[in-house]
């Protein structure tokens, strides 16, 4: 089954957990946030897994080793094994690998999960500058200090290859969005004037490492992320499925240009468990179950059938069914036209907003 095309989101009339074999699972904003699970993850999880559907932890944070993100998931009531979990930081020690002689010396500014993934591809990290580093690899640390970052600038400055695990701008928290790993890199690329080699999401380096270890045939990948999950799925020709309980909201989905769009949507992980209807065209509308949206030069118009704005119809009253049908009037408008929707279009919020679709909090 192909990734989303560029018009429409796709149909489903089996649940994504029978569909899919794999699902390769983000984790921040998808899974847990901070140090709380999102709500439905654990019972969604877990009846994924009754299905017959394999799951992989993704998470572009290299922060943490496999072993400590899975005893993390498993304190929220995942069951989760520390072979099922990929971290950038393991895609960043594989490229280096690959680039490096056996036993180089690797300049590591970032935590533990870097140094661990190093030193599993037979690499050997440092610290400090002064010795013969081969490489710099950067990865997300919350307690990241002005020494760390001035060693791997003065390692930079020397020529030597660096390697960036991801450039996420944020990661999310319970109090809002919060400095992530892109915020940092670009402290050195303003220090050096260089640029990082990038191999987590949405880089295919990421998706490739996971492929790898999870042997996947029919994989799905899972986040919260247009521009990291979404991105790097469409890059490598992954079906996806966003779920709108991190930070993407309903309208940033509207305004989506076509590589971050995903295959199917779906409010938390109970969208594996779910069928999926698709909007089909019907004159200048498209229409989706009990809900019909049509665009003209950016502007939306939602309308409701009698069931669904009576509320007579459980199915028909559905919000998810709206935005499916706000997004193919808005996307096949872009497609015909580039004016495309933009994120900030009144009557998007405002329909999206009555029908109460689920909105990220940041």
């Amino acid at each position: 089954m192909a990734a989303a095309d560029s018009v429409t989101l796709a149909a489903a009339a089996r649940p994504l957990a029978e569909l899919y074999d794999v699902a390769l699972l983000d984790l921040d904003g998808v899974v847990y946030i901070g140090a709380h699970a999102v709500p439905h993850a654990r019972d969604a999880l877990h009846a994924a897994r009754e299905n017959g559907m394999r799951l992989a932890f993704v998470t572009n944070n290299a922060a943490r080793t496999p072993p400590a993100v899975a005893a993390h998931l498993r304190e929220l009531g995942i069951p989760a094994d520390p072979a099922e979990v990929i971290t950038s930081a393991q895609a960043a020690a594989h490229y280096l690998a690959d680039l490096l002689a056996p036993g180089a010396a690797v300049l590591v500014v970032g935590t533990v999960g870097l140094q661990e993934a190093l030193r599993e591809r037979g690499l050997r990290p440092t610290f400090t500058a002064d010795e013969d580093v081969a490489a710099v690899v950067q990865g997300y640390s919350p307690d990241l200090s002005w020494h760390q970052l001035a060693e791997g600038a003065v390692a930079i400055g020397r020529g030597v290859p660096w390697v960036a695990t991801n450039v996420d701008p944020t990661v999310p928290s319970a109090r809002g969005p919060l400095p992530g790993n892109g915020a940092l890199v670009a402290a050195l690329r303003c220090a050096t004037g260089a640029q990082p080699t990038v191999t987590g999401k949405p880089q295919p380096t990421m998706h490739q490492e996971t492929l790898i270890r999870t042997n996947a045939r029919a994989p799905i990948v899972v986040g919260d992320r247009l521009d990291t999950d979404i991105e790097g799925a469409n890059a490598v020709g992954c079906p996806s499925l966003l779920v709108l309980s991190g930070v993407t909201d309903p309208a940033h989905l509207i305004a989506a240009p076509a590589q971050l769009r995903p295959t199917y949507v779906a409010p938390d992980l109970t969208g594996l468990l779910r069928t999926h209807p698709g909007p089909g065209p019907a004159g200048e509308w498209w229409t989706c179950r009990g809900w019909r949206a049509r665009s003209s030069t950016g502007r939306l118009e939602l309308a409701a059938d009698e069931a669904a704005a009576s509320g007579s119809d459980a199915e028909a009253t559905d919000g998810l069914d709206a935005l499916r049908a706000l997004c193919a009037a808005a996307w096949h408008e872009d497609s015909d036209s580039g004016s495309g929707v933009h994120a900030a279009d009144d009557a998007a919020r405002v329909e999206l907003g009555r029908l109460a679709v689920p909105l990220s909090e940041d």
